[in-house]
């Protein structure tokens, strides 16, 4: 998690909409919020899923970077039949 990217996100998110009236709604201060939108401060987890809510979005989309990791990047159509394969000998 990048703190500046997750600021950046929020800040779009929150676009024309005043810091005040969002804090309000997420029940958090305007100052937290202004942390979190200035890359200073990371939410926690319960801040995390109130404002993925409010934005109809899922905490992943906000705060993970959407590319899966390599080690978990697989073709799921990929037959795992352990008796298909053949052993050298």
């Amino acid at each position: 998690m990048n703190k500046r990217i997750i600021g950046k996100r929020l800040a779009e998110l929150r676009a024309g909409e005043s810091r005040k009236k969002v804090a309000n709604r997420l029940g958090i201060s305007e100052s937290a919020l202004r942390m979190y939108e200035t890359g200073q401060r990371i939410p926690r987890d319960e801040i995390k899923v109130r404002i993925a809510d409010y934005y109809g979005l899922s905490v992943q989309e906000i705060f993970f970077d959407n590319q899966p990791h390599e080690m978990c990047d697989f073709d799921q159509n990929e037959e795992t039949d352990s008796g298909s394969h053949t052993q050298a000998g």
